[in-house]
């Protein structure tokens, strides 16, 4: 039996990956992002591919109004949300603390943190009206340990992992999971959004060392999600083989 999946963030990288990987088994899907014409090409490519029903919603997260206007929204068969994965985020700058921009604090707060917090809240009636669901937060290493020039990002990611635990203490009584992933390096456009459309800086980030790819990340999400109904992994860290955590990799001379 299928199932309604809705991705936030869903027009490139990780978020695009569990797309495909959760319509390759015939689960339709609701993409969101602030990117139109990408969500139309999605929606195109899903549909074609895999016989799949697939909504777009375009909007940002961090604007709370909207997020709950286009959720509450949806036409009715589409409000069966099975599984949520909070997608969306970014890192802004890898600037020393005194001198990071404020703007990008601002920014990385608002879609890590808040985007996340109002795409939960306006999904869960939906979910405790069944009494079951599963929450997908996408975390980071970063929110394990604190590295230099990461200040806010850090924060914004330390920030999911207990937002992720809150949840799971509050949802318990309804029967609805809530898994928090957390990976390392990925090769994404995580780093060129990082370094603000520097490409050459951001090729740098993964010489001497294979990062892991977004499908690496989708496949691990798609696997939490598929577990019997008593099994929730609560809290799971990925990184490529060359990194132990957010501090310490091996790169080939």
């Amino acid at each position: 039996m299928s199932r309604t999946i809705l991705i936030t963030g869903a027009t490139a990288g990780i978020g695009k990956a569990c797309a495909e990987r959760f319509a390759e088994v015939g689960d339709n899907i609701i993409i969101t992002g602030r990117r139109k014409e990408r969500l139309a090409s999605l929606k195109e490519d899903l549909e074609k591919k895999y016989s799949i029903k697939v909504l777009t919603l375009c909007f940002d997260v961090q604007n709370r109004e909207d997020v709950f206007k286009f959720i509450d929204g949806m036409p009715e068969e589409w409000k069966q949300i099975d599984v949520l994965i909070n997608n969306a985020g970014l890192a802004l700058g890898r600037d020393l603390f005194n001198e990071a921009n404020i703007d990008d604090w601002d920014t990385m707060l608002q879609t890590n943190v808040n985007g996340l917090l109002y795409a939960s809240r306006a999904v869960l009636p939906y979910m405790i009206s069944r009494n079951k669901g599963h929450i997908i937060n996408m975390g980071s290493v970063a929110g394990k340990e604190i590295y230099e020039k990461g200040n806010v990002y850090c924060v914004s990611k330390a920030a999911v992992e207990a937002i992720s635990h809150s949840m799971r203490v509050d949802l318990l009584k309804h029967r609805i999971k809530v898994t928090a992933i957390h990976p390392g390096a990925a090769d994404t456009e995580f780093a060129e959004v990082r370094f603000k459309g520097d490409k050459e800086m951001a090729s740098k980030t993964y010489i001497g060392y294979k990062p892991l790819s977004a499908k690496d990340i989708a496949d691990t999400i798609f696997y939490t999600a598929s577990l019997p109904d008593n099994v929730c992994i609560n809290d799971l860290v990925i990184t490529c083989l060359s990194q132990a955590d957010a501090l310490h990799f091996y790169k080939n001379p």
